[in-house]
């Protein structure tokens, strides 16, 4: 078995893999997707018997998370041949590019799974369920006694979209992924390669809305799972509700360096500030999926201590409670 990162100028030697696991896609978005997500993706792969047998996509977005500006990666396109499973192909994938994300800098990753129960043992936690408005006919007459008018998104009004949608879900949500004229052009080449589109919503010839129209709407909620990459850097984009002070061990089995004693002080005028602890002083034990949980608003402070792995002070859960959860997300992206 052989791990590795393909070169950009290589991707295209996955797509075979990606038709024959993921064939329920049409050809037009397949087209789509190794056109467009190819140029700047990273994909790893696994190598056996001269061909790839397993796959997994990075692709990259940057994020407004808290106030702060961050470069995650959505992991996509999981996918081992039939006659390849079972022999923790996906396992290694995972772990490499967990190992490599860390490397970089990045404080989690979010995928959208075929099934939960294959991301739990990597510390995979779901915290969002997507929740998409779509356009529908029936509601035009309506607008229209508003005087709110309809109409397709064209390339020319993709950096006026992105100016409104930053500027909506900067003040409503606290984690999306950042729009600007590029993000939206690709939007509409992934939603004309399925036969939908992307409807403006205008009143005064300014921009109020904007919902994707499909031939078929899909009423299924979609969930996102997220992981911990960098556990510091994750809890120095948090804020507090008051002054607080805690110190305790961070437990994580795949990636080595989460594994530490922190210090985390600050007040809800600072936000959060860490510093080495020792573990003499510890209050408690937390793990990476754990501490997702409670960071992304998932789970609170007492649920995540009937996890195993997790043992907090009763003064500990008093801190810990000071924590504002990053719930108010908004990840509604495909691939």
């Amino acid at each position: 078995m052989k791990v590795r990162k393909l070169e950009v100028q290589e991707n295209a030697d996955s797509r075979p893999l990606y038709e024959e696991v993921f064939h329920e896609d049409s050809q037009n978005f397949v087209d789509y997707y190794y056109t467009e997500k190819t140029k700047d993706n990273q994909i790893y792969v696994v190598e056996e018997d001269g061909k790839i047998r397993s796959m997994l996509h990075l692709n990259p977005y940057h994020m407004y998370v808290n106030g702060s500006e961050k470069d995650v990666n959505y992991i996509v396109a999981v996918a081992t041949q039939k006659e390849y499973r079972k022999r923790g192909y996906m396992a290694a994938l995972l772990k490499e590019s967990l190992r490599d994300m860390y490397k970089s800098g990045e404080a989690f990753t979010f995928l959208m799974p075929a099934s939960e129960s294959i991301y739990l043992p990597f510390d995979f936690r779901t915290v969002y369920e997507q929740d998409k408005r779509y356009y529908k006919e029936e509601e035009r007459e309506e607008t229209e006694k508003s005087k709110v008018t309809i109409q397709n998104a064209t390339a020319e009004d993709c950096r006026e979209l992105a100016e409104f949608a930053n500027a909506y879900l900067a003040e409503h949500k606290q984690i999306f992924a950042i729009r600007d004229e590029a993000y939206y052009q690709r939007v509409l080449l992934e939603y004309a390669s399925d036969g939908s589109s992307l409807k403006i919503y205008r009143k005064d010839g300014k921009i109020v809305d904007c919902r994707g129209w499909f031939p078929q709407e899909d009423m299924e909620k979609p969930k996102i799972m997220i992981r911990i990459v960098d556990a510091r850097r994750m809890l120095m984009a948090l804020s507090l509700r008051s002054f607080m002070g805690t110190c305790f061990r961070i437990t994580d089995p795949i990636i080595e360096e989460n594994n530490r004693c922190v210090v985390i002080t600050g007040t809800e005028f600072s936000g959060v500030m860490l510093m080495e602890g020792k573990p003499e002083n510890s209050e408690g034990t937390i793990t990476a999926a754990a501490l997702a949980s409670l960071v992304f608003g998932a789970k609170t402070v007492e649920e995540v201590c009937l996890e195993d792995g997790v043992e907090m002070s009763e003064r500990m859960k008093g801190e810990m409670e000071k924590i504002v959860p990053l719930s108010q997300i908004y990840l509604n992206e495909v691939v």
